[in-house]
């Protein structure tokens, strides 16, 4: 259990990226006294926890209602995630972790950026919807877990606060340069966690489709 706990905040933080939204959230926020931005910030995140926490428990239903299955969601979602990497090793901003080019200027153009794009795409984007998806395949019916894992996420929700509070302040720090450092050696972790994701979706499937004979056999012999 607590390794499967200290592989989701990992993959939360990579994710979400709390450094990488610093310079993100300052652009945004621009020419906005200190106070908008701490109220920015605290409904971003909010609105963010909102959707994250409603995947965690509707997540699993989401998955039964389109027939998909654990391993087949893991294959996907690691490739997904292995995607995002991509776009973090090269320190591009790409529609999985940032908003497009249309949708920056728009953002650019609004008074309030609290929901969008900073809850939505930028906290709870495709790629921290899939983690939660994948936290939700990974624990199965035990509550002992899923209660664990919602205060992961809340704890990475709060990191993520704490770095939009103080992002002029660590912006001023590292700069674009290092926050892109900080965003590239995390998007390397991310991929090697993404391919494990992926391989151990094609394990339980191939053990899926190799169990399904014997299931076979055994139920024709008790018929």
């Amino acid at each position: 259990m607590l390794e499967l706990l200290i592989n989701t905040f990992v993959m939360l933080v990579v994710v979400i990226d709390p450094i990488g939204l610093v310079p993100i959230f300052a652009a945004i926020t621009q020419g906005e006294s200190a106070t908008t931005r701490r109220h920015m910030a605290l409904r971003g995140i909010s609105i963010a926890a909102i959707i994250l926490i409603t995947f965690v428990f509707v997540g699993d239903g989401i998955l039964r209602v389109l027939g998909v299955s654990v391993p087949a969601f893991q294959i996907a979602g690691g490739a997904l995630l292995f995607l995002l990497a991509v776009d973090m090793v090269l320190a591009r901003h790409s529609g999985l972790r940032a908003p497009t080019e249309r949708e920056h200027q728009e953002a650019m153009h609004k008074k309030d950026v609290s929901v969008f794009p900073l809850a939505f795409p930028l906290i709870a984007g495709p790629g921290a919807l899939t983690t939660v998806l994948l936290m939700v395949g990974n624990r199965g019916d035990n509550r002992v877990v899923l209660m664990a894992e919602l205060a992961v996420l809340m704890a990475v929700l709060l990191l993520t606060l704490v770095t939009l509070l103080t992002a002029t302040r660590i912006l001023r720090i590292l700069g674009e340069t290092g926050t892109n450092v900080v965003s590239r050696l995390l998007g390397v972790i991310l991929a090697a966690l993404a391919v494990q994701y992926m391989l151990d979706g094609l394990q339980a499937g191939l053990f899926m489709v190799g169990s399904e004979p014997a299931f076979e056999a055994s139920r024709e012999s008790t018929i």
